[in-house]
């Protein structure tokens, strides 16, 4: 059992955890270069949001500031574009960047694209699902595998790998509303002169990085499905 406990608490992970280091390092360093690239345009994100949203008739959404570090985000329960203090009065490319791509999660909604809608119903399902299932999940890490062939190991199993089956396909229905958003951004960034034609590349470079965190967060959640599924087959072979 401790060699199975190897495998899988160890090797198994250690492909996503570098993974994830890796896009976090690209996302920081992106970000912190050309977060100092200031646009010729010289207008600030928060004005650039509101900027775009009325020329796509989207007045009645709101922009606020919240705390954090690219903590911003798009809320489609009080239609809010939520900009991260540094984001908002920046003018820099990456600020930018980032703003916009929260415009393009805004447009996705008023245009109702399937994906945005999917991942919506998945998050609702997951949350409800998640209510149900991570206090069995607590239980049977409390009881470290000591019953994995029995009644609480068994529960502790399946409920990690339905747990963690939602995870993989919320993350997956995640993917192509991130990108499609950020390609959104360069659009609009490009067409309404916001970035020039030299500063679109530098944006895309801060847009990817961002994007490149989704799909780590895709990697790890298939590599702790994994786990589950093999801790489960190394359950059977007891």
């Amino acid at each position: 059992m401790f060699y199975w406990e190897y495998i899988l608490m160890g090797v198994i992970l250690i492909p996503g955890i570098i993974f994830a280091s890796i896009a976090q390092a690209k996302i920081s360093s992106a970000y912190n270069y050309y977060g100092k690239v200031k646009a010729k345009s010289g207008i600030i994100a928060k004005d650039a949001v509101r900027k775009v949203l009325d020329g796509a008739s989207l007045e009645n959404v709101k922009i606020g500031t919240i705390k954090g570090h690219l903590t911003d985000n798009y809320n489609p329960k009080n239609n809010v574009v939520s900009l991260s203090e540094s984001v908002a009065s920046s003018d820099s490319v990456a600020a930018l960047g980032v703003a916009l791509h929260e415009v393009g999660h805004a447009i996705q909604h008023n245009k109702g694209y399937f994906p945005a809608k999917l991942r919506k119903g998945v998050v609702v399902f997951s949350n409800a699902v998640s209510v149900l299932l991570w206090p069995l999940v607590f239980i049977g890490i409390m009881y470290n595998f000591v019953w994995l062939d029995g009644v609480i190991g068994s529960i502790f199993l399946w409920s990690g790998i339905g747990f963690f089956g939602i995870a993989v396909i919320l993350n997956l229905v995640t993917l192509p509303v991130e990108y499609n958003a950020s390609n959104r951004a360069l659009a609009i960034l490009e067409q309404t002169g916001i970035l020039d034609s030299t500063e679109i590349p530098g944006c895309k470079k801060v847009l990817r990085a961002a994007g490149l965190t989704y799909v780590a967060s895709l990697v790890m959640s298939i590599l702790i499905l994994l786990r589950f599924v093999l801790l489960a087959f190394a359950g059977r072979q007891k």
